[in-house]
């Protein structure tokens, strides 16, 4: 017989808070077409998307991570020294180590809470949600912050017609504890390598140690490029289409729920072409609140769903104790979905 006590975690976990930041830079397509061979009329219909937002110097991925964890934390009613536990999701952190999460949980003045990042792409949110919610119910941290923060503008190649146009800067971040009630359902998630080509880097860092430059991309000035993410762009959306709905579905039966019982749709906010199918795919009823935030923040991979959530939320068109789907997939490929209560 185990001698291990059991755990003293809470029944269940709920997001208690949320909150958001973006650049102060916005970005229009006509900024974009200075560099791509289109039209801010192609960029609309094949993405739905109008502007981005780009950070400056001094918006890094950890001020950003910053400004929207202090506004989660006070959404949530809880103090820094509460939280016991960071996790960060994020490809775009370029120092290897330390983990980007130690630094944030030193500056929001929590009291040594564990701190690490991972790397999910775009569906990092709901692999930190799962994570977040397993800490709280085991026991290990009574409150979690959940950060997604990109600085994708790092790893854009404004060359490339394909995606120059899709990417966006933030952070999101919300704030996991206890609950007497299921707020966070089951995760449905998982990984499909065969596919990992589809989105990827251009180039993986050792080219650069090695020296040989032979093999490296080039700009049209005849300069290095640095690494970009670059895709089979109609690979992903029919992946993203026909597959991810599949998942959503999932999701909506491992929680014990129909369409007809959501009230809000939050999934990565890639392109609303993918968003629209997938409306469509699931049937989700008119009543639904669907999230396209993409429209005016572009894809920020593990910041889009929680930055559009935090947009719903401020605007109205969602409500505390609102029931809502939430979908992430993207680089691996990875995907992760869930049902949440809304905060």
């Amino acid at each position: 017989m185990s001698k291990i006590k059991p755990s003293k975690g809470a029944p269940y976990a709920r997001i208690l808070g949320v909150g958001g930041y973006r650049p102060t830079r916005v970005v229009p397509n006509e900024v974009i077409l200075e560099t791509i061979d289109s039209s801010d009329e192609w960029i609309r219909s094949r993405s739905g998307i109008e502007t981005r937002h780009w950070a400056g110097p001094e918006e890094t991925v950890a001020a950003m991570s910053i400004e929207a964890a202090g506004k989660a934390i006070a959404d949530a009613g809880i103090s820094a020294e509460q939280v016991g536990a960071v996790v960060v999701s994020t490809v775009s952190h370029f120092s290897q180590t330390p983990a980007v999460a130690t630094e944030i949980a030193d500056k929001l003045g929590t009291d040594r809470a564990a701190a690490f990042d991972i790397s999910a792409g775009c569906a990092g949110f709901g692999y930190g949600l799962t994570l977040a919610k397993g800490m709280v119910v085991e026991g290990s941290a009574e409150y979690v912050l959940v950060i997604g923060v990109e600085r994708l503008s790092d790893l854009t190649d404004l060359e490339d017609r394909a995606t120059a146009f899709l990417f966006g800067d933030g952070a999101g971040a919300v704030v996991v504890g206890p609950s007497k009630e299921p707020a966070i359902g089951p995760t449905v998630w998982g990984s499909e390598g065969d596919k990992s080509e589809t989105i990827k880097q251009t180039v993986s860092w050792d080219r650069f140690r090695i020296g040989d430059v032979s093999e490296l991309p080039l700009d049209s000035q005849g300069n290095i490029k640095f690494p970009a993410i670059t895709q089979e762009g109609q690979a992903v959306f029919r992946w993203a289409v026909f597959e991810m709905a599949k998942v959503a579905q999932q999701a909506l039966d491992a929680a014990g729920i129909s369409a007809d019982d959501l009230d809000v749709f939050i999934p990565h906010q890639a392109n609303v072409r993918i968003i629209d199918s997938m409306v469509k795919t699931l049937k989700l009823p008119e009543h639904v609140t669907v999230a396209r935030d993409v429209r005016t923040t572009g894809n920020t991979s593990a910041a889009s769903i929680p930055l559009a959530m935090e947009r719903l939320l401020a605007t109205g068109e969602a409500k505390s104790g609102d029931t809502a789907l939430v979908i992430g997939f993207g680089a691996g490929l990875v995907y992760a979905a869930t049902v949440v209560t809304l905060p």
